[in-house]
C-alpha cells in the first residue's frame, strides 16, 4: 500500500473544471486517453479526486478492464441481450426503439465516477481504464464535466 502523506497542511485545496465533449458510435469505447488530453491540468495536482460526470440519460461512464477489447464486446453484448431495443417492451418511445431501453441501460451504469489523483496521474489499478458506453444508435455529441479538486 502506497502511503502519501502531505506534510504541509497549509496548502489550499484547489478546485478546477472543465466540460469536453465525446462522440462515439453504439458501444464501450475506453476514453482514458482523450480524457488526459482534455484536463492537462490534473498533472499539477499532487492528492485529489477527479469526478467525470457525463450530462446525457442515454450513454454512461464506468471504470473496467481496458486491456482486453473483448471485455467491452461483452459489456455490450450483455445489455444488448438483457435489455433490448423493443417499442413493444416499453412505454417510453419518444426517440425510438433505442430510448426506453438506453436508459435503463444508464440507470445500470450510471452517468458519474470518481478516480483518485496520487502526484499528478490518475491511480487507476494496473487494467483500469475509463470507459464511454454510447446507448443509443445514432452517434451524438455528449458532454462530459471533469472537476478536480485536490492540492498543488
Amino acid at each position: 500500500m502506497n502511503k502519501i502523506e502531505n506534510e504541509d497542511f497549509g496548502n489550499k485545496i484547489l478546485f478546477f473544471q472543465k466540460e469536453f465533449t465525446v462522440n462515439r458510435k453504439r458501444g464501450c469505447h475506453v476514453i482514458t486517453d482523450e480524457v488526459l488530453k482534455s484536463i492537462p491540468e490534473l498533472k499539477k495536482i499532487k492528492i485529489g479526486m477527479l469526478n467525470l460526470f457525463l450530462k446525457h440519460t442515454s450513454a454512461s461512464l464506468i471504470v473496467n478492464e481496458c486491456y482486453d477489447p473483448n471485455v467491452l464486446k461483452d459489456l455490450n453484448n450483455y445489455l444488448d441481450r438483457n435489455i433490448p431495443d423493443d417499442e413493444s417492451l416499453y412505454i417510453h418511445n419518444d426517440e425510438g426503439a433505442d430510448d426506453a431501453s438506453s436508459h435503463i441501460k444508464n440507470a445500470f451504469f450510471g452517468h458519474s465516477i470518481n478516480i483518485p489523483i496520487t502526484n499528478g496521474s490518475l491511480n487507476l489499478g494496473t487494467w483500469q481504464g475509463i470507459i464511454f458506453c454510447e446507448f443509443r444508435n445514432m452517434k451524438s455529441n455528449r458532454t462530459i464535466v471533469a472537476t478536480i479538486q485536490g492540492t498543488s
